[in-house]
């Protein structure tokens, strides 16, 4: 069975209004999109419900982050079973800014992981590597390193609500992208690896979409390739070329 296309947009902390953020919101609603593409925007959690209450059916909601605690003396988190409550089916996790930036360890991405699939979450998880990483030919040791934690946490039944989102980081935010090339041979050892380390079916099933500095004029030739199902946006998830990036498989 072949795998549907994905297309992800996180917002990450933007927009820094509701008049922009219904702005976005109003191009999306408005837009003839590809219904073989299943569709998901990450708002800031400010954002969630309205946007969920606002947004065309088609479309699905996802958080950026959650802790792996359902509740507790824990400032500032959002807990699996809070957004099951209110209805949010996705959330992001291990994206690399979290990484980075809030030094979150693959080890305690897994942690959230395992959470977020018991509480029936489904997971967009991220993994990638930095440009040193790449240029000294260690991204797929470092991209199964990141896996590996998650493997070694969940059931082989659990993958099925995972998507894998490889973002290498240097094409993050820099305007530098991956060729289809790149992409695609990352995208296939992460699918190699999962047959190992999982199971074949796992292998096949699984969504790997690629992220970073994706944009109308790249997605077309990107999503042409075997193993990109599909794409995890940044920046332009904000712009009306969105649009055009969920259309990608459009002939």
């Amino acid at each position: 069975m072949p795998r549907q296309f994905f297309v992800g947009g996180n917002f990450k902390m933007n927009p820094i209004s509701r008049g922009q953020k219904e702005s976005i919101i109003s191009v999306l609603n408005s837009a003839d999109l590809d219904s073989t593409t299943e569709i998901v925007i990450a708002p800031p959690s400010l954002y969630l419900i309205p946007l969920k209450d606002t947004v065309r059916s088609e479309l699905q909601v996802s958080a950026q982050n959650c802790y792996f605690k359902d509740s507790g003396a824990f400032t500032g988190e959002i807990s699996p079973a809070q957004l099951v409550d209110a209805g949010i089916p996705y959330v992001i996790l291990g994206h690399s800014e979290r990484r980075t930036l809030f030094h979150e360890t693959s080890e305690f991405v897994a942690q959230k992981t395992k959470a977020a699939l018991k509480a029936t979450l489904k997971v967009i998880l991220c993994v990638g590597e930095t440009l040193p990483e790449r240029e000294t030919g260690q991204t797929a040791v470092v991209v199964q390193k990141q896996l590996q934690a998650v493997v070694d946490v969940l059931q082989e039944s659990d993958w099925s609500g995972v998507v894998i989102a490889y973002e290498p980081v240097w094409a993050i935010g820099t305007g530098k992208v991956a060729t289809s090339a790149q992409a695609q041979e990352a995208h296939l050892d992460i699918r190699t690896f999962l047959s190992q380390a999982v199971s074949l079916a796992v292998a096949e099933n699984t969504r790997i979409i690629y992220g970073g500095s994706v944009t109308a004029a790249n997605c077309k030739e990107l999503s042409t390739q075997p193993d990109v199902d599909g794409f995890l946006v940044g920046g332009a998830s904000l712009k009306p070329e969105f649009v055009n990036i969920i259309n990608a498989r459009r002939n």
